[in-house]
């Protein structure tokens, strides 16, 4: 293949970057604005059809201008809230994902958040570890039951539809928040965030939605949570007003929190590694070597389907209409 014809940026699974450059001749772009006048974009930008990156990594949409023939752009994972999926397709520009692959893993680990943050399980390790079960210590604090627990899930897509399918097997009552009701579920729904965290125990975040400036999980959610409510984030740190869940669990008017999302990866506020009742996770829902590899075939699947056959096989929605024109 013409060298430059693919460009991968900086940050991918190292056997997916290898691959790309010896069976793609992809020479590596750097993430983010570094892209942008940068040595590979001199030497390539003219000829560059595809760009593989992440949601890490994102594109840059300013890099348009520099790259004139590009016509899809594939992301190695299921976000691409880095990537302006909407302003490509305006610009002729495909968008592809890699969602289904990782449902089960993610899921997994929101329930293991989940029972995590309400059993104190790596608290009481630490505890433990530390000689606080030596003999004259004081009883380790009780803790909260998971099981029966009543869970508002909000994002009942296909990771949200995995998560509540495993706390059926608990025992859990599941309601949901969706932008819009669905007709074939059975659980009940909350029109708004906050209809739902009033009614739940445990509130488990798998939406992709809100930003920094309008998060759908604010403090009147948070509040409405209370000091025995559990929140677990397995989505997006953007949907969580991250600064109020930090007062509120620093002053204990939210019981605990299993994090695999933040903010402002890979900063996790300070407050919040101090906690026990806090469980933290770098952003690894997904980090299972069967995942990670089931993603980086679907990556290759993408590419060569769209080389091939002008298709993707995992379009995102914003680049549906643009590869069915």
């Amino acid at each position: 293949m013409t060298p430059g014809r693919v460009l991968r940026t900086t940050g991918l699974k190292p056997d997916l970057a290898a691959t790309l450059a010896q069976r793609y001749a992809a020479p590596e772009l750097p993430a983010g604005r570094a892209a942008l006048g940068s040595d590979t974009v001199a030497a390539f930008g003219a000829d560059a059809e595809i760009v593989v990156t992440s949601n890490r990594a994102g594109f840059e949409t300013d890099l348009l201008d520099s790259l004139p023939r590009l016509r899809a752009v594939l992301s190695f994972g299921v976000g691409y809230d880095t990537i302006d999926a909407a302003a490509l397709a305006e610009a002729g520009v495909v968008v592809s994902n890699t969602p289904d692959v990782l449902t089960d893993c993610v899921a997994d680990a929101a329930v293991a958040l989940a029972l995590d943050a309400m059993r104190g399980f790596s608290a009481a390790d630490r505890w433990v570890r530390a000689g606080g079960w030596d003999p004259g210590g004081v009883e380790f604090p009780l803790t909260r039951r998971l099981s029966r627990s009543r869970v508002g899930i909000l994002g009942l897509g296909r990771i949200g539809r995995a998560i509540a399918h495993r706390l059926e097997a608990f025992g859990c009552s599941v309601s949901y928040h969706n932008r819009r009701e669905l007709m074939d579920v059975s659980y009940p729904y909350a029109a708004s965030p906050l209809d739902l965290a009033r009614g739940v125990d445990l509130l488990v975040v798998a939406a992709a939605g809100g930003t920094a400036a309008s998060p759908l999980v604010g403090r009147e959610e948070l509040e409405a949570l209370g000091p025995g409510g559990f929140l677990v984030n397995v989505g997006r740190g953007s949907v969580v007003d991250e600064e109020a869940l930090v007062d509120l669990l620093v002053d204990g008017g939210l019981g605990g929190a299993g994090l695999d999302v933040f903010a402002s990866e890979p900063h996790v506020p300070t407050a919040l590694r101090t906690l026990d009742n806090v469980v933290l996770l770098p952003h690894m829902a997904s980090g299972t070597v069967e995942t990670r590899a089931d993603m980086a075939r679907l990556v290759l699947e993408n590419l060569d389907t769209w080389l091939g056959e002008g298709r993707l096989v995992t379009p995102v929605p914003e680049s549906d209409a643009v590869v069915r024109s």
